[in-house]
């Protein structure tokens, strides 16, 4: 995103047990197991120019060194809840992001498909007359995270997915410092490996926020599909390289930019400690706009799979 966009400052998350955040959110009210970890916020904004697809370069591997150390291709029988050893899922809404879902738990809204996927579901409804800031509930979708369950500092971590369609929908793969209950956000960092707002349906974003670079001052930048093509039609793999000091986002294996200390000028680097994983698919806030006439539902986010290994595979 453009940093001329009229965004709201995202605000730190709750230490303890608190509301949990999440880039521009706030969420679960009602999920004080999920509060007592998380606290962030999703990013709304990218600084730096976009990256078409015919210019990247394809991002070389070298998965002998790897050793994975997270892994879940969602294999298991159809309207199966995810695998609880493996993921936390949170409930609630986000008032800080103005989104408009209600995050539910269970597999009402994320569960497996019975061919390998996970699908998260955003549904016009409110069967729980749930409760969110703007009043009765109008959506509802899912959010889940690995905090307490894994979390890892440096290597590749990498997800296959098809993206929704439409107005209003906002699907993200993104980390989050596993200090943050600590520290707050964005002093935790956030490192956002996908985001994809509808209005933009051939492009997605790749964003840093820390302290001092967060909300629209945050530091990204974006890769568009060629020939108009769009992220809904199909799977496409969304992945990081992170090191020391560098972190390298790829689309499908193409590199569309790479983000030291050296661009924070002079502002902390908070990247070189443990970070958790989050999947959600919110619906509305501040970047993507509201659904509108134009948008269909349900809208379905389909997972094949989430990956971390140990080697940095540039």
């Amino acid at each position: 995103m453009s940093s001329n966009l009229q965004q709201q400052p995202r605000p730190q998350s709750p230490a303890g047990d608190g509301p949990l955040q999440r880039r521009r959110l706030r969420l679960p009210r009602t999920t004080a197991l999920v509060a007592v970890a998380l606290a962030a916020t999703l990013s709304w904004s990218t600084v730096g120019p976009a990256a078409s697809a015919p210019a990247p370069s394809p991002a070389p591997k070298d998965a002998s060194a790897a050793a994975v150390t997270f892994e879940d291709g969602f294999d298991g029988p159809a309207g199966s809840a995810v695998d609880g050893s493996k993921w936390l899922i949170e409930t609630g809404d986000n008032v800080n992001n103005h989104e408009r879902q209600w995050y539910t738990g269970g597999s009402d809204n994320a569960a497996l498909d019975g061919q390998g996927n996970l699908v998260i579901t955003a549904r016009k409804e409110n069967p729980g007359n749930y409760q969110c800031w703007y009043g009765r509930c109008e959506y509802t979708s899912a959010r889940l995270n690995t905090s307490g369950r894994f979390t890892q500092q440096y290597g590749h971590a990498e997800a296959r997915m098809k993206l929704p369609r439409g107005q209003g929908m906002w699907p993200a793969f993104w980390m989050l410092g596993q200090d943050i209950g600590q520290v707050g956000w964005p002093e935790s960092g956030e490192i956002d490996v996908m985001e994809n707002v509808g209005f933009e349906p051939g492009t997605v974003h790749g964003t840093l926020h820390g302290p001092g670079y967060s909300g629209a001052d945050s530091i990204g930048g974006s890769y568009t599909l060629p020939n108009g093509e769009k992220f809904a039609d199909g799977f496409h793999t969304f992945a990081v390289d992170w090191s020391p000091g560098s972190i390298t986002w790829s689309v499908d294996g193409n590199v569309y930019q790479t983000r030291t200390p050296a661009d924070l000028g002079g502002r902390e680097w908070v990247f070189d400690k443990p970070f958790f994983l989050i999947l959600n698919l919110a619906v509305g806030g501040y970047w993507p706009g509201d659904p509108d006439g134009s948008t269909t539902f349900p809208q379905e986010l389909v997972v094949d799979y989430v990956r971390v290994s140990t080697a940095d595979q540039r």
